[in-house]
């Protein structure tokens, strides 16, 4: 007989323990994913803020005899998006409506973008009025004489957020303000904000 070793197979114990190590580890980094998941990477609402308003290129007159108004002006307005999430918002194609007793009077494009991690984009946006379209209220003559117009902002960004699936997120802002129309100022301006997941 020969003298070679005899091959030892590994005792039974010994596989039981590795496999049990081997759940245990998946076990852990499973719960430890699912905790990051719920905790640090869980998606967060986009904040929005209108930083200010500004108006260029007002012109207005009142014809009393005529009882036609002209009215023609673009409100600048400053929006900063930020983004809480651990990963990038990308966001859609939208439009910010100027709004006048409810009937839009005015829009701008808002192109499609991207914000990064942990990071804030500010989109300065211009609202060109349309005045043809203030001319069907009935009230928009006699605030016109009053020298005061009630305006309303609306802008709406629509996004998702990647964690592992795509996520959608929505911010709406909404302001109002009051148009002055001899001073050429903004006064009374008051902001809502509301996101959704």
């Amino acid at each position: 007989m020969g003298t070679g070793s005899p091959h030892r197979r590994p005792p039974r114990r010994r596989r039981k323990c590795a496999c049990l190590w081997v759940v245990a580890a998946v076990v852990g980094l499973g719960l430890l994913c699912l905790i990051l998941g719920l905790t640090v990477f869980k998606p967060k609402h986009p904040v929005t803020a209108v930083n200010s308003f500004s108006l260029a290129d007002l012109a207005s007159s009142v014809d009393i005899l005529k009882r036609h108004v002209y009215l023609n002006f673009t409100l600048d307005a400053q929006v900063t998006v930020e983004n809480p999430n651990w990963v990038g918002l990308k966001y859609t194609n939208t439009t910010a409506v100027l709004r006048y007793r409810g009937n839009d009077a005015g829009e701008a494009p808002i192109p499609a973008g991207e914000i990064g991690a942990r990071d804030t984009r500010t989109l300065n946006i211009s609202l060109a009025l349309m005045a043809d379209r203030l001319f069907a209220d009935s009230d928009f003559y006699s605030n016109a004489i009053a020298g005061t117009l009630h305006f309303q902002t609306f802008v709406r960004i629509s996004g998702k957020v990647r964690i592992v699936f795509n996520i959608p997120v929505v911010a709406y802002s909404t302001c109002d303000l009051d148009i002055h129309l001899s001073k050429a100022t903004i006064s009374n301006t008051t902001c809502h904000y509301k996101t959704k997941l």
